[in-house]
Order: C-alpha cells, then structure tokens, then sequence
C-alpha cells in the first residue's frame, strides 16, 4: 500500500530461512513416534512371555493329573503330584502353585500363579490359573 512502509530486519531473512528448513525434522518425528514403538513391542514381548507361562501351566496340571491316575507309585500322595507338576512345567515353578484333590471327575490338579509384567512406567500384576481332572 502507498504510504506504509515496510519494516526491515536484518534478522527477518534468517527467521523466514529458518521455517523453510527441514533438516531435522525427522529427527523429531522419530522422537515423538519412538517411545510408543518402544513399549509397543515390549508389551508384545510381554503377552508373549505370559501365554508361554500360561501353556506351560495347563501343561503341567494336565501331566500331574495324569500321573495321578494312572501311576500311584510316583504320584500317589498330593505333595508327590505338586512336586511331579513343578518339576514337569518347565516354567521353574514352585510346588506351592498346584493343588491336587480328588474330585467327583477323578484326580484334579490345579494351579494359580501370580505373574507380575514387566512394562515400563507401569506395574501389572494377573492371576494364571489352569486346573485338569483326569478320570481314575
């Protein structure tokens, strides 16, 4: 417009230079994307662990079980059936996770495990459970 002028910086050039700059833009994108990824993937390794965990407990009760039934000699009392289901789970578990009954549907071995998660910035803690009845 006639008779407004223009205000001149010397800085202006260098700011307006600056804002066209993309160096380094990747950079921050990665830094705003990666510590989603990152527990992305450590949750995923997580669930992973805990499905492990949770076969090899139904593994266990359902051997334990078994060998209940079928083998008295080795598993005839409930202390060698915990002992049996701890050392065949492979999971290093203790014996105080089973239990072993007789029930209505034969010899039933079960198990609860606390499991604790390990994600970052957070602590959960679940509850694994398996149990089988093996008929006599």
């Amino acid at each position: 417009m006639p008779g407004l002028q223009q205000e001149t910086s010397p800085r202006g050039p260098a700011i307006v230079a600056l804002t066209h700059n993309l160096r380094g833009s990747t950079a921050v994108q990665f830094g705003l994307a990666a510590p989603a990824l990152v527990l992305f993937v450590l949750g995923i390794f997580e669930v992973g662990r805990m499905l492990w965990t949770m076969n090899a407990l139904h593994y266990s009760v359902e051997e334990a079980a078994r060998c209940a039934s079928i083998n008295a000699a080795s598993c005839g009392t409930a202390s060698k059936v915990q002992a049996f289901a701890a050392a065949r789970s492979g999971g290093s578990f203790a014996a105080s996770v089973f239990t072993a009954t007789a029930a209505g549907c034969g010899n039933k071995v079960t198990a609860s495990y606390p499991m604790y998660l390990n994600i970052p910035f957070s602590s959960y803690a679940v509850t694994l459970t398996a149990q089988s009845c093996y008929p006599i």
